[in-house]
């Protein structure tokens, strides 16, 4: 079963995208810790999309996509802004120490996402950015 939702690409409507997270995600008795976290995670690269790839631009929109197969959650994310050429699986998070120590904050997201998630994986095809995300139940 595929849940679909989408969204203007303004940050202020990330609480309605959390909220159908919330929604779909009660279906499948995941507890509150492992809920809250696949929703922080796919927040994350919600709000890196609508900052990044659509420069918060409230003319476009991202579709969220929620589907379950052979007990994998399987999160697709979808905008047609800028192709960064961001290369996930080669990222490599900050230094923690150094941001403590500087106080710095922000940057480590997709850090959070990796940990959270069991795969992701980026593409483009026909004008659109596709982020998938998989959780393995």
């Amino acid at each position: 079963m595929k849940h679909s939702f989408k969204i203007p690409c303004s940050t202020e409507h990330l609480k309605d995208a959390r909220r159908f997270l919330n929604e779909v995600l009660s279906k499948y008795n995941l507890g509150d810790v492992n809920q809250s976290a696949l929703v922080l995670a796919v927040d994350e690269v919600c709000a890196n999309v609508i900052i990044h790839s659509c420069n918060l631009n409230p003319n476009m929109e991202i579709e969220l996509n929620v589907g379950f197969e052979d007990r994998v959650l399987i999160f697709e994310i979808i905008d047609e802004g800028v192709a960064s050429g961001f290369d996930i699986s080669s990222y490599r998070g900050p230094d923690i120490d150094k941001l403590i120590k500087t106080g710095k904050k922000g940057g480590v997201g997709i850090m959070l996402v990796r940990k959270i998630m069991d795969k992701i994986e980026m593409d483009s095809q026909n004008g659109k950015n596709i982020c998938r995300l998989y959780k393995n139940l």
